[in-house]
């Protein structure tokens, strides 16, 4: 989307005219002699088959400037599976490990933190991503950190660097940056985002007493994109929801750890595909129901532990007022499907935002209820603190998981 306009507080880095990613690289490689990159990788064992992450294999390949590739592996039970990473990875420009979240040696660093009285997280992306940050600490090789989702259909390396720039380069004094992109193939996509949390968000912008986080999170393109950059030194400091709250949550988790001026957000691409969920309206265990229904509710649990008033009234004005925006949207969204020529169905789109709008109202009645925050996998400061030897043991696991 080749625009400069800066919306809020966040700044906004755009992908004007062509990609430059000879130039970009060389400043990585650069910029990384005193700023070390990982990325992490969070996937599942079944993604080691998937075309998406091949692609993505094989697009890192020429990357040099990486000083680490973390790669973490959900599901890895089986030595075969090990074998399968390690095959897929083998010909990778950097240092690889593989932290099996579910394997006996990090079952036992997980119990080690339990015991301690720290939260250890259930399984999925946030406790992967969680363990994957807490590798890169542990070895110590990065000052910065980049993750990215599996499942992109249409990666390519240039993403990687567009969205670890601003954190390397010395003189732009980022700590952390957001990706974001446009979503569409024949039809617009990110119907989560599109329908659901920004409309929701708008919703409890016009609540009386209109809390900072919600202009923060509104001002981001895509906050709900699972790309990030970030310094290890913020990393050491946040918290991370393990559900899929994880996107949002970190976001929010940034605003109390860091400057604002010290966050910016970097368009990737010109378009994104990813693997899509089916809404699943009539089980809200999963698909899109349960996406949008672990965000609202830890939205509103947020908002309420943060001081906000969201009593029972405030909180039936909201389903209207989401209802509203919701529909704007989605006005807006078959007024841009009509000029750029792709299939727009409102149906289907109404039945998204019914369902929608159900996940938001059962969050609410959820939150009047039990208003304790969701729960959070702890800061690796913390951890560290509370366990002083944790890294030596996480380095151990994940040396001997990615040899085995």
């Amino acid at each position: 989307m080749s625009d400069f306009f800066q919306t809020g507080p966040i700044a906004t880095l755009h992908r004007l005219g062509p990609p430059h990613l000879a130039r970009i690289e060389k400043d990585l490689a650069r910029f990384c002699r005193d700023t070390p990159l990982a990325l992490v990788l969070p996937c599942h064992v079944r993604d080691l088959h998937s075309p998406a992450l091949r692609r993505i294999a094989t697009a890192l390949r020429p990357v040099r400037y990486l000083r680490q590739i973390i790669v973490g592996l959900d599901g890895a039970m089986r030595p075969t599976d090990i074998a399968a990473a390690r095959r897929l990875f083998s010909k990778m420009p950097a240092q690889t490990l593989f932290v099996r979240s579910d394997g006996t040696r990090m079952r036992r660093i997980r119990q080690r933190i339990s015991a301690a009285g720290l939260p250890a997280g259930m399984p999925g992306k946030g406790r992967n991503v969680w363990l994957c940050c807490g590798a890169a600490l542990a070895f110590g090789e990065a000052r910065a950190i980049a993750v990215h989702d599996c499942d992109i259909l249409t990666y390519e390396r240039g993403m990687l660097a567009r969205l670890a720039y601003p954190v390397l380069h010395p003189r732009l004094g980022f700590d952390f940056c957001k990706g974001y992109y446009a979503r569409y193939s024949d039809r617009l996509n990110g119907r989560v985002m599109r329908l659901f949390f920004t409309p929701a968000i708008r919703a409890l912008r016009e609540m009386p007493g209109t809390h900072p986080l919600l202009v923060f999170l509104d001002s981001f393109r895509y906050p709900l994109a699972g790309e990030i950059a970030i310094t290890t030194d913020l990393a050491r400091r946040v918290q991370m929801p393990c559900d899929w709250a994880l996107e949002a949550g970190l976001l929010a988790e940034i605003a109390r750890n860091t400057a604002t001026r010290a966050i910016c957000q970097s368009e990737l691409c010109e378009n994104y595909d990813h693997k899509h969920q089916s809404l699943s309206v009539r089980d809200p265990r999963k698909g899109l129901h349960r996406v949008a229904s672990d965000i609202a509710r830890w939205l509103l649990r947020r908002l309420a532990a943060e001081g906000a008033k969201l009593d029972a009234a405030t909180l039936r004005t909201l389903h209207s007022a989401y209802l509203r925006h919701a529909h704007e949207i989605l006005r807006s969204s078959a007024a841009d499907a009509a000029i750029n020529g792709l299939t727009y169905s409102r149906p289907d789109e109404k039945t998204a935002i019914a369902m929608f709008a159900n996940c938001l109202r059962t969050a609410a009645r959820a939150s009047i209820a039990d208003a304790l925050p969701s729960p959070m996998l702890p800061a690796w400061k913390s951890v560290q603190s509370t366990i002083p030897g944790i890294f030596d043991e996480l380095r151990a696991a994940i040396e001997a998981d990615t040899a085995s």
